[in-house]
């Protein structure tokens, strides 16, 4: 298994291949995620002190400023790499930005209902792609954490053991899987081990392109600021390299969560390049924040 520079410990990397994740703490700090968590409520004209002007429950906002991981999270480009088996298969400059998807209190008038297969919403990321076993457009998954995450604070549910049923899934379908093609209900019904998953500012979760994931529902009165960027490799995964060092911890995950030691995977249609309905909403938004600041700017 490639190491890269071996940032991570033997038990991090472990825990990457059996739970699909891992958790770093103190990766930016407080004082950014104040200054554009604070510019966010002037570009959604809401007032943090008012959730009468809080018009949605839930917003996914596109993005103003954009920091290079390399530099703004090192801990967290340096563990990622290593993921990705070493920086020279990484897609540079990896980009982070203030796309905040924000959840103010999206269920709040319903019971708690703790993380399980029943759960509504259980997706696998990537709407902009034809999805096959060894993408390269989505190599690694993150959750960037810009405000403290509390339990029932709206923190991402993850299905932990959903690499294997997803790996299968891709396997039996080299013809490509279309974003929205296919309701992961069915596969996360195979899955047992669920957390909701808190944190602190500054957080970051690094997480297999595999595992499923759900948004929760905020109780907790108290706005959660997450963004979800993913990682790119500038070549698909391998599941055949000659010298098994050199594998991945991500393509590792996949050869044992499928029971083998290798695979001759081929797509058997072309790469596809789809362009989401969310970027049409993004930029129709992009537009109203651009009027809204200009008018403030203005008088």
């Amino acid at each position: 298994m490639a190491r890269a520079d071996n940032y991570l410990s033997s038990e991090q990397i472990e825990h990457f291949l059996e739970k699909g994740h891992i958790v770093l703490h103190d990766c930016f700090s407080r004082e950014t995620a104040r200054r554009l968590t604070d510019f966010a409520w002037t570009r959604l004209g809401y007032d943090p002190n008012d959730p009468s002007t809080w018009e949605k429950s839930r917003i996914h906002m596109p993005s103003r400023e954009r920091m290079e991981v390399r530099d703004f999270a090192p801990k967290a480009w340096r563990a990622a790499c290593e993921l990705m088996g070493g920086e020279d298969r990484v897609v540079q400059p990896a980009w982070w930005g203030d796309s905040f998807i924000i959840n103010f209190r999206d269920g709040a008038d319903r019971p708690w209902e703790p993380p399980s297969a029943q759960s509504p919403g259980w997706h696998k990321d990537g709407d902009w792609f034809l999805h096959f076993l060894d993408s390269p457009e989505q190599a690694l998954l993150t959750l960037v954490i810009w405000s403290d995450i509390a339990h029932q604070g709206g923190g991402t549910y993850v299905a932990c053991d959903s690499v294997a049923p997803v790996a299968r899934f891709l396997v039996e379908h080299p013809e490509g899987v279309r974003p929205g093609g296919f309701d992961f209900r069915a596969l996360v019904s195979e899955c047992r081990d669920f957390i909701e998953m808190t944190g602190s500012v500054g957080d970051v979760v690094l997480l297999h392109p595999y595992i499923l994931h759900a948004s929760s529902q905020n109780l907790s009165g108290k706005p959660r600021f997450l963004t979800n960027p993913c990682f790119h490799l500038r070549e698909p995964m391998r599941f055949n390299r000659p010298d098994p060092d050199d594998y991945s911890p991500v393509e590792l995950a996949v050869l044992r969560a499928l029971g083998v030691e290798s695979l001759d995977f081929q797509p058997a249609a072309p790469r596809e390049r789809i362009v989401p309905e969310r970027e049409r909403i993004q930029q129709k938004m992009r537009e109203e924040e651009e009027a809204r600041l200009a008018k403030m700017t203005a008088g």
